[in-house]
């Protein structure tokens, strides 16, 4: 375990004067990150390389915020000290920011693990740089198509992530892709190839299934190819935020804080990340408990309280993402914000999202306001006003009359999403980071 020293004060003492600036200018920034690293451009390799139980990392078109979180909840359950980024900060600069927020002035980290969520695009240079002993990929999915174009580069992105990691690899056994690669790992024999998954009868009742790239590769393969004793989590019961969580061959009721099969199937695979990476140290009674007890992720189904009504955020960040959340609605939501900002280059994903689970919107808002009004239109959803603007927006919505379901649905990208949170009062996410 390498310890950094007094070369690392100068470019910490100037990353966060830069971040105290930005904060001061109205709120956080990744802008931090980008400054240190471009003083010390091996910053985040010096610091993480002291942590004696290393470095894991969580991979995947959408869940990797709330797989992150679940990780490090049982990991500090398990009596470790862990270093995470904070959701959305999973670019170089994010990374490096939170490092810069956590380590000393002479980049000391009061931490045992790091639990790193990482964005694909980024990752190799990320995991050059992280040197990961573990890590988990979630799904291969359709995802922002301006950044990733086509499946298969993203696919090329995980093997080449996948060739830095030096232990023990998590896949998701229901995605086609990560089958195949799976098995491409095995053969290769140089990682610990495990999988985690859900139940047949659970997938076949799903509206859409997992939304996964499922026309991309490895057609031959399917779920029944792998072996059982390599499935560390499987999902076999499901109804709304109860869950049963099959391992080692015993079953174990699980209530999580949100619904989803999208959020069971997270917590799977959080569960198979931990056991691989604290092997005997491992309680299965621990990792539940802390499983129940964990919050969700910024805007990740995360319930906002109110005076009059709750505010439920449902993110979208992609078709996945957004089908997913439209998917496991417990009912019709009776008071809809649905808002899409300027980053959704090309937003004509949304012509495939199947929107019958909702029948009106009160407001649309965010710069594609209009396209949303247009799209819903031809999806037969009737909505009130487009407001592009979203503080107007969100306060044309808390004006309005408690509705009688007693809770407001907003449905926000990640940029919508922070400023609504900002407006509302809660000021604890990173802006810029990814």
């Amino acid at each position: 375990m390498s310890r950094p020293g007094r070369a690392l004060v100068f470019p910490i003492i100037i990353g966060r004067l830069v971040r105290l600036v930005t904060r001061l200018r109205g709120g956080g920034s990744a802008f931090p990150g980008w400054v240190v690293r471009k003083l010390r451009p091996r910053f985040i390799s010096e610091v993480v390389a002291q942590l004696p139980h290393g470095i894991v990392v969580v991979l995947g078109s959408n869940g990797k915020s709330t797989t992150t979180n679940m990780v490090t909840g049982i990991m500090r359950a398990h009596g470790l000290r862990v270093f995470t980024n904070p959701s959305g900060a999973n670019l170089p600069q994010g990374i490096a920011s939170s490092l810069l927020a956590e380590a000393s002035l002479t980049g000391r980290l009061a931490a045992d693990v790091g639990v790193i969520e990482v964005d694909e695009a980024f990752g190799r240079v990320i995991c050059d740089e992280l040197h990961p002993h573990a890590g988990v990929i979630l799904n291969l999915q359709i995802d922002q198509i301006y950044r990733f174009f086509e499946p298969e580069r993203v696919a090329g992105m995980f093997r080449d992530i996948a060739a830095t990691i030096s232990t023990s690899m998590v896949l998701n056994r229901d995605d086609q892709f990560l089958r195949g690669l799976g098995r491409e790992l095995e053969a290769e024999g140089r990682l610990d190839v495990s999988y985690f998954g859900v139940a047949a009868d659970i997938l076949a009742a799903a509206p859409h299934g997992l939304v996964t790239a499922t026309d991309y590769g490895n057609e031959t393969t399917d779920a029944a190819g792998v072996p059982p004793a390599h499935v560390v989590a499987e999902i076999t019961a499901l109804a709304g935020r109860d869950a049963t969580i099959a391992t080692h061959g015993a079953e174990h009721p699980l209530r999580m804080p949100t619904r989803g099969l999208h959020y069971a199937v997270d917590t799977a695979a959080a569960l198979s990340l931990s056991e691989k990476t604290l092997g005997g140290d491992f309680r299965l009674d621990v990792a539940l408990e802390a499983l129940q007890s964990s919050k969700t992720v910024y805007g990740r189904g995360e319930i906002l309280p109110r005076d009059d009504a709750p505010i439920e955020i449902l993110l979208l960040k992609n078709l996945a993402s957004l089908q997913m959340n439209l998917d496991y609605l417990e009912q019709t939501p009776d008071s809809v914000l649905f808002a899409l900002d300027e980053g959704s280059k090309d937003p004509s994903w949304l012509y495939a999202a199947d929107f019958s689970k909702l029948r009106h919107v009160d407001v649309i808002s965010g710069p594609k306001a209009s396209f949303i009004a247009l799209r819903l239109a031809y999806a037969g959803v009737t909505f009130d006003v487009v407001e592009e603007d979203i503080e107007k927006a969100v306060k044309l919505m808390l004006d309005k009359p408690v509705p009688p379901s007693g809770q407001r649905t907003f449905i926000l990208d990640y940029d919508q999403m922070i400023l609504t949170r900002r407006m509302l009062g809660y000021r604890d996410l990173e802006a810029g980071a990814a």
